[in-house]
């Protein structure tokens, strides 16, 4: 469905500026851009960012439809005249009601779900029962929020059978706000729990605040077992139909009369409208249990039949959990989950830690902030914590913030007990470097940062360090796009870890200057970038069928480049509920490595993507055998011939946006200017190689270590394993800490390689160990502790690849991430 800004405008009752523009996506953040030219971009302010800021930045790549802020409107009107400007007295607002009155369109039924807990499980459970026979548009993954809720809410369309959508809050007010948005015909009622309560006098005052998003829903189903939930219904004044479930009133509308556990999983037995039913399901929490039966509830008010709907109770499948388990320090097994705090979410973690089987026999270590937003009193916290340290075993309580501070000895009536008033004052004490041989689980509020905490236990330390000169990633990138034609877009290769020098910091740098994609090889690389806060669109260039998960969490894009990967995306993707996933078509015009054939295939693969809406091609692409030599430039002709005639054809079968085109990596960017075409793809060169520049690059990694100890050996001797290196004279051999256990290749041994000490040559002697190296600097003045250039501007990677037979990629992608990296500008 297209909209127009000056319809929006008088929708919102806002100004307008500039051209009338059409848009179909919409945007809050610009780190999930996808398809510039039909994307209304709402500059939205929060605590930590002000939307106002990236609509320059937007524009600059493509996106020419806004909301703003009423008083910046004629401003940026008068800077980028092109562009369409609603100004609106609150964006937000403006965004709700564009997302109001979408809804009003559809008479489907329409879910709407609240509460504290079990809100997300229970809309991916309704759509695992609902989507085996009919079409179910839900929220993703949690959309909840005054932004998520429209955001979610848009995505319904002609073909929506039936939406499921979550709404959470925080404050007072909110779901009043949210109701327009959803206006649900069946209202959930999940649980109440302690999270957000400081805004709320009492849990019932906060159950009538959550109750306002149902004020014109029709039915209502809730736990009538719970007090604060059934005095809110009544409180409310709500009118509709109620679907109250209890597991003690067997008059409730829906009574479950018994649930017992058997095996691994439980079986419900329950009566509703005069009959009686029987379902299991796999699993055996009490939590489960009920959110199950909200799920019931709501499948029977649908009219799934009974036998049915029990069949797909036993495959329910598990909600991923966020908490993620990675190996530490010193025998270390760290559970990371410092994103939130509250005591439920707590002790679901400690339950988790608990059943890992690290756990087994090991000390068990909590680290965890200040619970913010529980409305408890500081003393009730530190009685909740000593509770929940006390059943589940804890060996350990590491309390960071000033109200579990002041209240340690309770803590320590029950545990062993440390306590830091800030993050920073417990990564500037020992306690950390102390910690052996335990599972430790960090949990806290998210404005706490214990991820510092985690990344800590990880850090490895090495006398051996790679520089990289963010400013020569930057000048290299310039010097690119000077050989660029207008509006030619870029993506910068930061797979194997920014080609070993760090992708983090890298694609931060990147991410800076405005490139339109950065590529990964697989899609843990791309994962990690958006842990690290990177916002930028990226590929991933070999996606792997156990990844597809991932791709979907982490809002990746892939590379399609077989049949069976097609499928298996197309198939992922509907599971989720999720449309128009952008992707990216690979074709094999000579490479032979991977992609499809530009002639055989193709009739097949644009008959697969006409026929499917879950993925949208957003480019297609090849890779050229060798473009950084002449000796195939007829190769290279033959390969661009294929590929545009076949990228042609695929477009045109996909009339309904812009597919964009890109063949050439950092050689042919100069060397075939004219085949630029919408995209081009910067490796090797933007880390300052590439034979085709003419000494423009500068290489932008340094890999450097220092002596150890300095020995005088004499003639007679040898050095090293195998006693390889000999001596042709009384000589001084230096050791230096590393080895190919660090990334020297022993190839460089024996002579055959150097390094530089005091920017002169010092050769490799003997066999080059797995952690240490020695060279000669006999005529050297150096001593211990001196530096050492093993490669760098001075001593460049492709010099080292010429020695041992190789290409400077490997020299790159071979240092060790037991390496240290440090970044700086010049």
């Amino acid at each position: 469905m297209t909209h127009t800004t000056r319809r929006l405008a008088a929708l919102a009752g806002a100004s307008h500026a500039g051209p009338e523009r059409t848009f179909a996506l919409l945007l809050t953040d610009s780190r999930s851009l996808r398809d510039a030219e039909r994307t209304l971009f709402f500059a939205l302010r929060s605590a930590r960012a002000d939307g106002h800021a990236f609509v320059e930045p937007l524009y600059r790549r493509g996106v020419r439809a806004f909301v703003v802020e009423q008083a910046r409107a004629s401003e940026f009107a008068e800077r980028m005249p092109d562009a369409a400007f609603v100004g609106a007295a609150q964006p937000i607002a403006a965004l709700q009601r564009l997302a109001a009155s979408h809804r009003s369109r559809f008479a489907i039924p329409v879910v709407g779900i609240t509460g504290s807990n079990g809100k997300t499980i229970v809309k991916e459970w309704l759509y695992q029962l609902l989507a085996p026979d009919r079409r179910v548009t839900r929220s993703p993954r949690s959309y909840n929020s005054q932004t998520g809720v429209p955001l979610s809410v848009w995505a319904l369309d002609e073909r929506s059978q039936v939406g499921v959508f979550e709404a959470g809050m925080s404050e007072p007010g909110e779901m009043e706000r949210l109701a327009p948005v959803v206006q649900p015909t069946i209202g959930v009622f999940t649980w109440l729990g302690p999270a957000h309560q400081a805004a709320f006098a009492s849990m019932t005052e906060k159950a009538v605040e959550k109750m306002r998003l149902f004020v014109h829903c029709p039915t209502l189903v809730y736990p009538a077992d719970q007090p604060d939930i059934a005095a809110a219904v009544r409180q409310s004044g709500y009118a509709g139909r109620c679907v109250g479930w209890s597991m003690s009133d067997p008059q409730a509308s829906l009574y479950i009369m018994n649930a017992r556990a058997q095996g691994d999983g439980t079986v419900v037995r329950y009566a509703f409208e005069g009959a009686t039913g029987e379902f299991s399901i796999p699993f055996i929490d009490a939590a489960s249990v009920c959110n199950a039966v909200s799920c019931l509830a709501v499948g029977l008010l649908l009219g799934v039949e009974p036998t049915a709907l029990a069949a797909r109770m036993a495959r329910l499948e598990p909600v991923a959990m966020r908490l993620e388990v990675v190996e530490g320090q010193r025998g270390l097994t760290l559970i990371n989950d410092a994103y939130n705090a509250d005591p439920a979410a707590l002790a679901i973690a400690l339950d988790f830690m608990a059943r890992r089987p690290e756990a087994e026999g090991r000390q068990r270590l909590l680290v965890v902030s200040d619970m913010e937003q529980t409305g408890d009193t500081d003393a009730a916290q530190a009685a909740t914590l000593a509770r929940l340290a006390t059943a589940h075993g804890l060996h350990g309580v590491v309390a960071v913030g000033p109200r579990l501070c002041a209240h340690l000895a309770t803590l320590r009536a029950h545990t062993t007990a440390w306590g830091f008033a800030s993050t920073q004052a417990l990564l500037d004490s020992p306690l950390l470097d102390s910690l052996a041989n335990a599972i430790v689980l960090v949990k806290g509020a998210r404005s706490f940062g214990l991820d510092r905490v985690a990344e800590r236990l990880a850090l490895r330390s090495h006398e051996t360090v790679l520089e990289v000169d963010l400013e020569a990633v930057a000048a290299n990138l310039n010097h690119y796009r000077s050989l660029l034609r207008p509006n030619v877009r870029t993506i910068c290769m930061v797979k194997a870890d920014a080609y070993g020098a760090g992708a983090v910091e890298v694609s931060r740098t990147l991410q800076d200057r405005g490139v339109d994609y950065l590529a990964v090889a697989v899609a843990d690389e791309g994962a990690a970038l958006r842990r690290a806060g990177i916002r930028t669109n990226i590929m991933v260039m070999n996606p792997e069928m156990a990844a597809l998960a991932d791709l979907f969490a982490h809002r990746l894009e892939p590379e399609v480049y077989s049949f069976r990967m097609l499928e298996a995306l197309v198939r992922a993707a509907r599971r989720q509920g999720i449309t128009r996933w952008p992707v990216h078509i690979k074709l094999d015009t000579g490479m032979h490595r991977l992609g499809f054939d530009p002639v055989a295939d193709l009739d097949r693969l644009v008959a697969a993507l006409q026929s499917q809406e879950e993925l949208c091609v957003r480019s297609v692409f090849t890779h050229f055998v060798g473009s950084d030599s002449p000796d195939f430039d007829a190769f290279s002709a033959l390969q661009w011939r294929r590929f545009d005639e076949a990228s042609r054809r695929l477009a045109a079968a996909l009339p309904g946006h812009r597919v964009l085109r890109h063949c050439c990596n950092s050689a042919a960017i100069g060397r075939f200017a004219e085949r630029q075409l919408d995209m081009v793809r910067l490796g090797l060169g933007l880390y300052g190689i590439d034979p085709c520049t003419g000494g423009a690059l500068s290489v932008v990694s340094r890999l450097r270590t220092t002596i150890l100890q300095i020995r005088t050996v004499p003639p007679t001797d040898t050095v090293g394993y195998s006693r390889r290196g000999h001596l042709s004279r009384t000589s001084r051999i230096a050791a230096i800490p590393i080895g190919y256990a660090d990334g020297l290749d022993r190839k460089l041994g024996c002579g055959r390689g150097h390094c530089l000490v005091g920017g002169k040559a010092a050769p490799y002697v003997g066999n080059i160990c797995m952690d240490v190296a020695m060279v000669d600097v006999t005529d050297i003045d150096c001593r211990e502790g001196d530096p050492v250039v093993v490669f760098g501007p001075e001593l460049t990677p492709t010099a080292l690849a010429d020695v041992i037979g190789t290409i400077p990629y490997e020299v790159l992608t071979s240092v060790s991430n037991r390496v240290r990296r440090v970044y700086y500008r010049e």
